[in-house]
């Protein structure tokens, strides 16, 4: 892919444990394109595989702070005006790289993110823009796949790092609104995830790790609430969710539910720690 657009932009994966996925992706991405992978792991052996193979990829190996401190550390390695931060579960046309980098030039580079659209997602929990229309301002990009200005991201601050996981794309794209950079979708862009970044060959290990995205997915809920709305506003939208989540957990302590219970105990651990504002502390 010979393509002047091609030197101002920078790939960037945040990874851990997916080796497997990993090696996959990196096959499709273009020999001349800047690579960057952040693996919040210590595994040596996949930054000594990728970067004997690949003279554009470069491993950095990170203690895992979670998706917005990674992702803060990889903008500061790049030197190229803009970059995609995508998740290797994404089958991407790396040709598409081309409707990013226009588009970026038609807004003028007046934009928080832009994303593409999802093929395989559900109506209802992922927001869209009308088929109608190739280019369309969105609330909010989808953290799988961003493509952003450098500049603009220092300008609204990187990614809050108090996020370990989930929302901290919502929280970026609301910063970027209040600064009046919106967001935009690119239609002719679609892409599809496949499958979960992070898996294991151990069960027990998998199911730990399904928990502890629970225990996240409800600290950072509030935690976003609690940032843009203010603590007494959030706390009465979250009640009623908290009277259901004890009262499930109550439910299968009586039908001796052993699965559900641990998964509903990690949502109330993960909600009342965002409530007495502890940190997102909760880690594989």
């Amino acid at each position: 892919m010979k393509k002047d657009y091609i030197n101002k932009i920078s790939l960037i994966l945040i990874t851990y444990k997916s080796d497997k996925i990993i090696k996959k992706f990196v096959k499709k991405i273009p020999k001349n394109l800047k690579t960057i992978i952040v693996e919040n792991s210590n595994n040596f052996d996949l930054k000594e595989k990728l970067e004997k193979k690949y003279n554009n990829i470069k491993v950095y190996l990170k203690i895992n702070n979670g998706v917005s401190s990674s992702l803060n550390f990889a903008v500061k390695k790049i030197k190229t005006d803009y970059f995609l931060q995508i998740s290797p579960d994404i089958n991407f046309n790396f040709e598409k790289l081309n409707d990013f980098y226009n588009v970026a030039k038609e807004k003028k580079d007046n934009f928080c993110a832009l994303g593409p659209r999802f093929i395989n997602v559900n109506k209802k929990s992922h927001k869209q823009i009308n088929t109608n229309i190739n280019v369309g301002s969105i609330k909010s990009i989808h953290g799988s796949v961003m493509f952003i200005n450098k500049k603009k991201f220092n300008y609204i601050g990187g990614f809050d790092e108090n996020f370990f996981l989930y929302f901290e794309e919502t929280d970026y794209c609301k910063r970027g609104s209040n600064k009046n950079l919106g967001c935009y979708q690119i239609n002719s862009i679609r892409v599809k995830q496949e499958g979960r970044t992070v898996n294991t060959n151990n069960i027990k290990e998998n199911k730990k790790l399904s928990n502890i995205l629970i225990w996240h997915f409800i600290w950072s809920k509030f935690y976003y609430n609690r940032k843009h709305n203010g603590f007494l506003i959030s706390i009465l939208f979250f009640i009623p969710l908290l009277i259901r989540i004890i009262f499930k957990i109550t439910l299968n302590k009586i039908l001796q539910n052993k699965k559900n219970l641990e998964k509903y105990n990690y949502r109330f651990n993960g909600l009342i720690a965002s409530i007495k504002n502890e940190k997102s502390k909760l880690r594989p």
